[in-house]
C-alpha cells in the first residue's frame, strides 16, 4: 500500500528538506550579504508569482488555441464544407464567448480565406505586409507561436495572438487557427512589478526576440544580440533551464532570473537592480522564512496524511469486495500468481478450490436479494475464520468463491473443503435466514508443473460444475 503513494511522500519529504535547507542557508546569506538573499529568495519567489499570473491569464488561451487546431470538426469543415461560412463563424463565435477570448480566427491554406467570429474577413495575400505572419508561420518548423500585432479587423489595441498549425490525418498542412487576447492587463502587471517590487519583467521568444515588456515597442524588434550586457548569456538564457545571471549595466549590478514556460514556448525574464533591494532585507527575512518553512511543513504533513488516508480507502475498494469485505478476484489473482512462482521454485504442492453456493438463485427468488446478500456475508465470515492464515481466498463473483491452499496436495484440499461444507450446513445464522441448511458444491485441483493461473482455475471451475451436475453438496476433483 505504501508503494501507491511513495513517490508523493518522497516529493513531500524533499520539499520539506529543501525548505529547511534553504531557510538555514538563506539565514546565513541574509546575515552576510543582501545580494545572496536576492539570488536565493526574492527573485525566485517573484518568478513563481509572475508565472502564476501567466498561468491564470495565458495558459487557458493557449490550450483553447490548441484545442481548435486539433478539433476534427474544424478539419472536416476545411476539407469538405469551407463554402459554409456561417457554420465556421458560429463555431468561432461559440469558442470566443465560451472562453472569453477577444478573438478567435481560422485561416484556410486552400482558399487563403481569413475567418473570425465575425465571419469571412479577408483573403490573405503573401504580398500584403499585414499577412506576412501567416506565411512565415506556415514555413516555420514549430507547431505554434505567440506574437503581438495590431489587427484593424479585431481591435485598435495591441493583441497577443496564439497561433497553431492544423494538419490532416496525413500531416498535410490545412491552415492556422488560434485566439487573440488583449494584453493591457499584462502591461499593468509588468508596470506593477516595476513600480511596487522594483523588478523589470520581459518575455522572450525562442529566437531571442523580446516579445513583451513594459518598455516594449511593437514597431521595433529588440533582440538579446542588441543588448551588449546580455548577448554573451544568450545560450544560457535559451537553455530552457532556470538560471540566475549576474551582470553589470550602467554602473549597477543586476540579477537576471530566467524561467522557461513550456506551455507557451516562451522565456520569462525577471531583472532586479541590487541597489533597489538593500533596505530592510534583514528585518523581513526571518519572518518570511519562518512563515515559508511553517507553511511548507504544514502542507507537507497534510498532504502525506490526506494521500495516505485516500490510498487506504482506494486500495480497499480495488482489492476487496464491497459487499462481503473479503478479497476480490483481482486481489486473489495477484496473490495466486505469486504462489505459482513459489510453487515452481520450491516444488511445494499448491491446490485450488472453487466453491459455489447451491440453489442461491432460489434463495434470492424466495427470500429476496437482501437475504441473499446476508447469506453471502455470513458465508464469507465463516470462510474467513475457518481457513489457515497462509491460505488465500476471495469472492470470485456472484455466489462463487475460491481458496488457494499453500503447501497442500489435493487430498488435503478435499479434507478442508468437506470440513467447510459441514460448518456451512450447521451454521444457525444461515438456517434462521432461509429456514434450512445451506449446501455448497466444490471443485478441487492441484497445480501441475506447466499450469498457469488460467489453466488451474479452469480445471477447478470444471470440477465444481461436475459436483453440481452430480447432485451438489459435494467435492469433486480434477
Amino acid at each position: 500500500m505504501k508503494s501507491k503513494y511513495k513517490i508523493v511522500i518522497i516529493i513531500s519529504f524533499l520539499l520539506l528538506t529543501l525548505s529547511i535547507g534553504s531557510s538555514l542557508l538563506n539565514y546565513k546569506i541574509s546575515m552576510n550579504a543582501t545580494q545572496n538573499q536576492l539570488k536565493t529568495q526574492s527573485l525566485p519567489l517573484s518568478v513563481d508569482n509572475i508565472y502564476t499570473e501567466i498561468q491564470k491569464h495565458m495558459i487557458e488561451p493557449f490550450l483553447v488555441a490548441s484545442m481548435m487546431a486539433h478539433d476534427t470538426f474544424v478539419k472536416d469543415w476545411l476539407i469538405q464544407e469551407e463554402n459554409n461560412v456561417q457554420k465556421i463563424q458560429k463555431y468561432l463565435d461559440s469558442i470566443k464567448n465560451k472562453y472569453g477570448m477577444l478573438a478567435t480566427f481560422l485561416v484556410s491554406q486552400k482558399s487563403k480565406n481569413y475567418y473570425t467570429h465575425n465571419g469571412l474577413i479577408e483573403q490573405i495575400d503573401e504580398q500584403n505586409p499585414t499577412n506576412k505572419w501567416y506565411f512565415e508561420f506556415k514555413d516555420a518548423p514549430h507547431e505554434h507561436e505567440i506574437n503581438l500585432d495590431l489587427n484593424e479587423h479585431l481591435a485598435n489595441t495591441l493583441i497577443m495572438f496564439i497561433n497553431f498549425k492544423m494538419l490532416d490525418d496525413n500531416f498535410n498542412y490545412l491552415g492556422a487557427a488560434g485566439v487573440g487576447i488583449e494584453i493591457s492587463y499584462i502591461n499593468d502587471m509588468l508596470k506593477m512589478f516595476k513600480d511596487v517590487y522594483k523588478l523589470k519583467v520581459s518575455f522572450l521568444d525562442e529566437n531571442a526576440n523580446i516579445i513583451l515588456s513594459e518598455e516594449h515597442n511593437q514597431d521595433k524588434i529588440i533582440n538579446l544580440d542588441s543588448i551588449s550586457e546580455l548577448s554573451k548569456y544568450k545560450d544560457t538564457i535559451l537553455s530552457k533551464n532556470t538560471h540566475i545571471i549576474e551582470y553589470e549595466k550602467d554602473g549597477y549590478t543586476h540579477l537576471l532570473n530566467t524561467k522557461y514556460i513550456e506551455e507557451l514556448n516562451i522565456y520569462l525574464l525577471v531583472e532586479a537592480r541590487l541597489d533597489n533591494f538593500t533596505k530592510d532585507t534583514k528585518n523581513t527575512f526571518y519572518l518570511n522564512m519562518t512563515i515559508s518553512l511553517l507553511l511548507t511543513l504544514i502542507i507537507t504533513l497534510i498532504t502525506i496524511a490526506v494521500i495516505s488516508q485516500h490510498n487506504k480507502k482506494l486500495e480497499k475498494l480495488i482489492n476487496y469486495d464491497s459487499l462481503t469485505q473479503i478479497p476480490n478476484r483481482r486481489n486473489f489473482k495477484e496473490k495466486f500468481e505469486y504462489l505459482l512462482l513459489l510453487k515452481k521454485r520450491n516444488n511445494q504442492p499448491l491446490s485450488l478450490l472453487f466453491i459455489d453456493l447451491d440453489n442461491f438463485k432460489k434463495i434470492n427468488d424466495n427470500f429476496g436479494h437482501k437475504t441473499g446478500d446476508d447469506i453471502l456475508k455470513e458465508f464469507s465470515s465463516l470462510l474467513k475464520h475457518n481457513i489457515r492464515k497462509a491460505d488465500i481466498y476471495a469472492r470470485w463473483g456472484g455466489e462463487e468463491f475460491v481458496i488457494a491452499f499453500v503447501d497442500t496436495p489435493t487430498e488435503g484440499a478435499v479434507k478442508i473443503s468437506n470440513k467447510l461444507r459441514e460448518i456451512i450446513q450447521k451454521d444457525e445464522k444461515i438456517k434462521d435466514l432461509i429456514s434450512t441448511s445451506l449446501t455448497i458444491s466444490c471443485g478441487a485441483t492441484q497445480c501441475l508443473e506447466d499450469d498457469t493461473i488460467n489453466t488451474i482455475i479452469q480445471r477447478a471451475d470444471q470440477a465444481m460444475y461436475n459436483a453440481k451436475k452430480s447432485g451438489k453438496n459435494k467435492v469433486c476433483v480434477l
